[in-house]
């Protein structure tokens, strides 16, 4: 198949590929037309379906494999399929697993290097918590380490919640070398609890997206809850280091306005901050210049990045 990452401006492309969100919207001029996510292992592109009166276009509905007749344009910056006809696929015509994004990295060995961390905590309550999830919690690891970090915006893949995860865990180690005023045992256990809540905040893969829970509480709350539970499991876990814990959890987003119930009160929530930003940032325009393919030039205004963004010149 012809997969997402390979796309350029000016190809046909016919295959199946599995339809993430569907939209019917209407032109300037009052004309329906329909608005189309479609995904592969190799990531999502934005498809628009102009004529959907067409006896080309069958029915389909959001989360089904559909084959496309479509050719790839550009539009602000990024790739676009205008899509010519469009049918439900038969289940002999794709794979599933080619149709889930997944992390270029080693899961596993991803998994066994933030576990590696946890054997270099000192203090004895924070490195119980912390082993209680991601080494004795099969379950949960299971789901940690299936799961992504967004439904869009930056690590949305499998394994994307570990990627972030061990990427913040990393500069938080990094900070705490360079900023003695820094306790490394409560900012390394919080960037690894920082962001559990989106195992319920997200569903699984093939959908991947907002829960009910997660709508209605999201994952800040949902991991301090998560962190809470299994603290109260452990016998004599200071009240006080508790509280310190949980706040970071709760202020990790930094500002009120970005969800944070809490604005950094402690310097290892302030490191935290830093670091899940700054990863989250990096990745985001990642994933903005590789979607970009080819194109070197100015990719327009992005709203992630809140600024037109283009790639670095090669010399």
């Amino acid at each position: 198949m012809k997969y997402i990452e390979t796309f350029r401006e000016g190809m046909h492309v016919s295959d199946v590929y599995l339809c993430k969100t569907k939209q019917i919207a209407l032109t300037k001029n009052g004309k329906e037309y329909g608005s189309v996510i479609l995904q592969d292992k190799t990531g999502t592109i934005d498809g628009k379906i102009w004529d959907l009166g067409s006896p080309g276009i069958g029915e389909f509905s959001a989360m089904d494999y559909i084959y496309i007749d479509a050719d790839v344009t550009m539009f602000q910056g990024s790739f676009q399929l205008n899509i010519k006809r469009l049918r439900k696929a038969d289940e002999d015509e794709y794979y599933p697993g080619d149709y889930l994004p997944v992390s270029s990295k080693d899961i596993n060995a991803m998994h066994r290097e933030l576990t590696q961390y946890i054997t270099t905590i000192r203090n004895e309550h924070l490195r119980k918590l912390a082993a209680s999830y991601f080494v004795n919690d099969q379950a949960f690891i299971k789901v940690f380490c299936g799961h992504s970090a967004a439904k869009s915006v930056h690590h949305g893949f499998v394994g994307g919640l570990l990627e972030h995860t061990l990427s913040v865990v990393k500069m938080c180690d990094y900070f705490s070398k360079q900023y003695p005023a820094l306790n490394r045992d409560l900012l390394l256990t919080a960037a690894m609890f920082h962001d559990i809540g989106k195992t319920k905040e997200l569903s699984a893969f093939p959908e991947n997206d907002y829960t009910d829970e997660g709508q209605l509480i999201g994952h800040i709350m949902i991991g301090a809850q998560m962190a809470q539970t299994r603290i109260a499991q452990i016998p004599g876990f200071p009240k006080k280091l508790e509280n310190e814990l949980v706040h970071c959890i709760l202020a990790h987003h930094g500002e009120l306005e970005y969800g944070s119930p809490k604005k950094p009160a402690l310097i290892e929530a302030l490191a935290l901050n830093l670091a899940d930003n700054a990863d989250a940032k990096l990745e985001t325009m990642t994933e903005i210049l590789k979607g970009a393919g080819d194109n070197n030039g100015w990719l327009g205004f992005n709203r992630f990045m809140d600024s037109n963004v283009r790639k670095t010149s090669e010399f």
